[in-house]
């Protein structure tokens, strides 16, 4: 282009083919290219899209440019749009193929703290909240222009290979509206490139007190559930929900860790003790068992003896017997 004259005009069915013969030849080359289509005059329908583009036209800074980048995404010259954490991906054609990277800042802890607290007990699903079915107060707080989720312009860095001055050209212009396009298929990319998790809007920490406390969990599970507790069932409840601190829970688990290794010897000296007696209690049994089999031998024995072993036996033993008398009485007959 030639200093001090406008550029070549280029069709909005050229630009088409080129973005399209753009696309083919990367995929050809293996890389997943993710144009935006928009179906109709609406580039956002869903509440975080429409709600991006909104947010984008209140600021002064871009209204000069936004117009022009409507034309080129309604045209389909966006071929390819990524975001990921603090950062969106693009290419648009347009006298060429532009490649355009777009940084945008992490929403900072305090303010990201500051929309949960607003936020606290207002919003009871993740599903919820990425559909957009949000109280009026809520809404308020995630679309604030400028303590909400969306960036503020000093935050968005921008950058396109195409060679107009602007800081915001229509090639970029046409990226941003483009967001808002992924916005309604995607929700949770908004989350994605502020650095934050939007399942903490949901779920908090939770702090169970005594006394007050108990009138208002009795009072949820009346109105959610239709059950009612005494007050002594509530009480003992609370008392059981305890969130430790995380220091305390710290210098539990390293005395918890000091204290296996104890554990383990002793487990092992009990066991070994065990070990032992059983084998104490199985040798006394064994030798009983030996004892009564031992006896039993001896008997069965001894009942073999046939009766006329034992008579013959007692004969022996009453000829001894007189023999021993005759032996007795033959000196005192010769004395006399």
């Amino acid at each position: 282009m030639a200093y001090g004259r406008w550029p070549k005009y280029v069709s909005v069915a050229t630009r088409k083919a080129k973005a399209q013969k753009k696309i083919a030849a990367l995929k050809k080359k293996g890389m997943s290219m993710l144009p935006v289509d928009i179906q109709g005059r609406a580039i956002a329908r869903s509440f975080w899209g429409q709600a991006w583009c909104e947010h984008l036209e209140k600021f002064s800074d871009y209204k000069n440019r936004l117009p022009r980048g409507r034309t080129y995404v309604r045209n389909g010259s966006v071929c390819h749009l990524q975001i990921s954490k603090g950062r969106i991906d693009a290419m648009v054609a347009g006298n060429h193929i532009y490649d355009i990277s777009i940084k945008i800042d992490m929403l900072p802890k305090r303010q990201w703290k500051e929309i949960q607290k607003q936020c606290a007990g207002s919003i009871s699903s993740v599903v919820e909240l990425l559909q957009g079915k949000l109280s009026d107060s809520v809404m308020r707080t995630v679309t604030d222009q400028r303590t909400g989720l969306f960036p503020k312009p000093s935050e968005i860095h921008l950058n396109c290979s195409c060679p107009d001055w602007a800081d915001l050209c229509k090639h970029l212009a046409a990226v941003l509206y483009g967001v808002g396009t992924r916005l309604d298929e995607n929700p949770s990319l908004l989350f994605t490139l502020r650095g934050v998790d939007q399942r903490e809007l949901v779920t908090g920490e939770v702090h169970v007190d005594t006394g007050e406390a108990s009138s208002n969990v009795r009072g949820d599970l009346v109105d959610i559930f239709g059950i009612d507790l005494d007050d002594g069932s509530v009480s003992e409840m609370s008392a059981v929900v305890k969130v430790p601190a995380r220091g305390k829970t710290k210098k539990k688990s390293k005395a918890i860790s000091n204290v296996i290794p104890k554990t383990k010897a002793k487990t092992k000296t009990k066991a070994k003790a065990k070990a032992k007696a059983e084998a104490k209690a199985k040798a006394k049994a064994k030798s009983k068992i030996y004892s009564k089999v031992n006896a039993k031998a001896k008997f069965k024995v001894s009942s073999r003896v046939t009766p006329s072993a034992k008579l013959k036996a007692k004969a022996k033993a009453k000829a001894k017997a007189k023999a021993k008398a005759k032996s007795r009485a033959r000196p005192k007959a010769k004395g006399s």
